[in-house]
């Protein structure tokens, strides 16, 4: 089977918006909430979404972060090549804060627990909750779920999500790809 379109453009956009609603209904003027993407490819939701939450709610106060999980993967020595770190910068406490963790996909499980684990280097949030675009509910190695899913799928283990971003200069697009179709 070929790649095929899970969300395009104008579903992405909507599921987006979704999730921007998702957050404001929780959180109301995120006085003591912050937004934190896991390195490389929950940036770019991380930055959607508080640019979004900003436009809607004219809340200008909502804290971005970037975390890097590098050194905290389970699998940081097993490979061959040489892993390069990408940028944390997180200018606020984490102290008491409700952190919502944003990735885009959801898949084993392990990208979360490690940036947990990275989390919990820079102090001792009150909550944290995980907002993904994609749920791969069906492969997941540890006990881990997303409060906030923009879309679930049900896909086997050959298959692979690709989301692409406007920002990478893509348009924004979620795909469904069988690995074993090269």
């Amino acid at each position: 089977m070929g790649p095929r379109i899970i969300l395009d453009t104008a579903r992405f956009h909507l599921v987006l918006d979704r999730l921007c609603h998702q957050l404001i209904e929780n959180h109301k003027d995120f006085r003591n909430t912050a937004v934190i993407g896991v390195q490389p490819r929950g940036i770019f939701l991380a930055q959607r979404i508080v640019t979004r939450i900003k436009e809607i709610t004219k809340i200008q106060n909502l804290e971005l972060g970037k975390l890097d999980i590098t050194f905290y993967r389970d699998d940081f020595r097993t490979g061959n090549t040489l892993l390069r770190a990408n940028e944390t910068d997180i200018e606020f406490s984490l102290e008491h804060k409700r952190i919502v963790l944003v990735d885009d996909v959801l898949y084993t499980g392990r990208t979360i627990r490690s940036a947990l684990d990275a989390l919990l280097d820079f102090g001792r949030p009150e909550d944290v909750e995980l907002l993904v675009l994609i749920d791969r509910r069906l492969q997941r190695h540890l006990p881990i779920q997303a409060k906030y899913a923009g879309k679930t799928i049900d896909s086997i283990i050959d298959e692979k999500v690709k989301v692409e971003w406007e920002e990478q200069g893509e348009e924004d697009k979620v795909w469904l790809i069988d690995k074993t179709n090269k």
